[in-house]
């Protein structure tokens, strides 16, 4: 039966620091065992949203739920039943794969035979048992980056939170790394939430959460977002972007907008426009591409501009 409680609730959570706002107002509900991303780029409010969640910064404004704990007046209760894994790396590299799992583990006061087995399913879920005495400043950026998760997981925590997971991997750790964290999801029923600003990690979540300048733009799972662009794009380069854009408008009745710089327009069915369009500017037109909607087009649709 699933569960009806939502992992967590935040309602109208701002963030400020002194003058700058990082945090504007947000309010979302994240389903148990689900994978749940915060998309956007640097700046863009992911970090400091990750913070409050993690108990690192208090909550100046709005409300916070995790797991059904209040997160300002329960946070012992929230932090006993969460897993963090940072961005920067947590390990200490003179230690062992073992030892760096068992440091933490000792936080949470597991130890004895509870502790081996949990160890021993770790490793064996991760496939780090042919590393368990090895130093970790010897392995790779992507074991590295297992040793983290099974040191988020040895206390089996209901919410897994991750900052930017796949920073520094390779193509094939990234494949990893989404393997275990479906394998959390579906096996052992564990919410995993993340902040990621790369847009092809964000289309594997099962929904996504698009902030911009601190502010939720759009909510939803990867395929509904793309279905709101209503069709395909046509990006123009060109001398005068204001002008063709006017002139185009005028030619054709179609909407335009001009982004960074850039003519654009979403149409159903775009491709017989891009010969109308040469034909009728072709000294105007450096170059046009066509591209079925992404989840760049949600953003600049939601924003005005591109995906940096």
């Amino acid at each position: 039966m699933p569960d009806l409680q939502p992992a967590v609730r935040v309602d109208s959570l701002s963030h400020s620091y002194d003058q700058r706002q990082a945090v504007r107002d947000v309010s979302f509900d994240v389903a148990a065992a689900e994978i749940f991303v915060f998309l956007g780029p640097n700046g863009g409010g992911k970090t400091t949203l990750f913070r409050v969640l993690s108990t690192l910064v208090p909550v100046q404004s709005g409300n916070v739920h995790i797991l059904g704990y209040d997160l300002v007046r329960q946070t012992s209760e929230v932090r006993a039943r969460i897993g963090v894994v940072f961005q920067a790396p947590s390990l200490d590299k003179k230690l062992t794969v073992i030892e760096n799992i068992r440091h933490q583990a000792a936080l949470y006061g597991i130890r004895g035979r509870q502790l081996r087995q949990r160890e021993d399913e770790l490793l064996d879920q991760l496939g780090l048992e042919s590393r368990r005495r090895e130093r970790t400043e010897t392995l790779s950026g992507g074991l590295r980056r297992r040793v983290e998760l099974a040191k988020g997981m040895i206390h089996r925590p209901q919410l897994l939170l991750l900052d930017e997971p796949s920073t520094g991997l390779d193509p094939g750790a990234r494949i990893d790394l989404w393997t275990y964290l479906r394998q959390l999801r579906d096996e052992f029923r564990v919410t995993v939430l993340l902040t990621t600003h790369l847009l092809e990690e964000a289309d594997k979540a099962d929904r996504i959460a698009i902030l911009h300048q601190g502010a939720l733009v759009a909510l939803d799972e990867p395929n509904a977002l793309r279905s709101t662009v209503g069709g395909d794009s046509i990006t123009i380069e060109t001398e005068d972007a204001g002008e063709l854009k006017t002139a185009i408008a005028d030619r054709f009745q179609v909407a335009t907008a001009v982004v960074d710089g850039r003519v654009r327009l979403e149409l159903p069915d775009a491709g017989p426009w891009i010969a109308r369009l040469v034909e009728a500017f072709p000294d105007r037109i450096r170059s046009i591409t066509l591209a079925k909607p992404t989840l760049e087009d949600v953003f600049i649709q939601k924003t005005g501009h591109r995906f940096w």
